[in-house]
């Protein structure tokens, strides 16, 4: 029996009035490989656009245990306690065997799970570059047509995914664990240049505080001799801790004042147009990629390109300019 036929305007009526339910609709349309839900999200993502672009993106990283999803369960229910609507996509790996996702966002941040004014995504990478799944883009402005105004796009804060998040984002915060002796040894400087606030978290009372301080100096002392991405805005430094709620308000105020502070210089602007040209760039990457394993004679030719290389009768040279020459490369 076949499917009912898509109805995209009753689709995009019910997401623009804030329906939940069209909202998962929309974006499993998105994260489709059918080519004809592919076709259909771009046609409903054209029609919402102009609905889209007014809410606080905001990019978080950090290292396993350093309590992510703590702190984002507890700043995101401060957030609707406040009248927001708070969206978080949270970019997961991907199981290499089965493709599902690994980590239980929903189950980690409890409070927001049950908020009716809070929506929580995972988006499995399916093996995208640095673990970052490629439809998070389109999953951020259909959330924006609901009506959600503050986007949090977790990562898993390993491999290269901390970049390709701070290209989605407005804003991206790092946030970091007492011992800064320890932890600057093994911080890749790229980060730092990334981020545009660090967070020590877990800055509980007594020792815990004492530790976080003294990492937060460490941290303080590293930026220093950074130039900072922006004229407009030093990246500051925080003590938090999401298990207690403690100056997280702090923390949002902080995003706050950068988003009206590059607003009014026009930075925010720019920055996303130069997003969306790089989000042009990768749907072509994308498209590239589909011709490679969409076509049954494609994926005989890379098969025995792959199987010459191994073997040592082909050049990985001569492996790549065979399947680019079949696909008109």
């Amino acid at each position: 029996m076949a499917p009912p036929p898509l109805d995209l305007d009753r689709i995009r009526e019910r997401l623009l009035a804030g329906d939940r339910a069209a909202l998962a609709r929309a974006i499993t349309l998105a994260e489709s490989r059918r080519a004809d839900h592919r076709a259909a999200a771009r046609d409903l993502i054209d029609a919402v656009l102009p609905r889209t672009g007014n809410a606080i993106r905001v990019g978080i990283t950090g290292v396993p245990g350093v309590g992510k999803s703590t702190t984002i369960d507890a700043l995101g229910a401060n957030l609707t306690e406040a009248g927001h609507k708070v969206a978080v996509l949270a970019v997961d790996p991907s199981s290499t065997r089965t493709g599902g996702s690994i980590l239980g966002d929903k189950t980690r941040m409890a409070r927001l799970a049950v908020d009716p004014n809070a929506f929580i995504r995972p988006s499995p990478s399916s093996g995208t570059l640095g673990g970052v799944a490629a439809k998070t883009r389109e999953t951020m402005l259909l959330c924006e047509a609901a009506g959600f105004d503050v986007i949090l796009v977790e990562t898993v804060g390993v491999g290269q995914s901390e970049t390709a998040v701070a290209d989605l984002t407005d804003f991206f915060l790092v946030l970091m664990l007492p011992g800064a002796g320890d932890e600057l040894q093994g911080i890749k400087k790229g980060i730092l240049e990334l981020a545009d606030m660090i967070a020590v978290n877990k800055a509980d009372d007594g020792e815990g505080e004492r530790r976080a301080n003294a990492a937060a100096s460490e941290y303080r002392a590293a930026l220093h001799i950074m130039t900072p991405a922006s004229a407009t805005w030093t990246p500051p430094v925080v003590t938090v801790s999401g298990l207690t709620n403690k100056r997280l308000d702090t923390l949002w105020q902080k995003i706050v004042d950068h988003r009206e502070k590059l607003t009014a210089t026009g930075e925010i602007a720019k920055r996303r147009r130069e997003q969306d040209v790089k989000w042009m760039w990768a749907l072509v990457h994308e498209r590239l990629h589909q011709r490679l394993v969409g076509s049954a004679e494609v994926r005989r030719a890379t098969t025995q390109a792959e199987a010459d290389v191994a073997g040592g009768t082909h050049s990985p040279a001569a492996g790549a300019e065979a399947i680019a020459t079949l696909i008109g490369l």
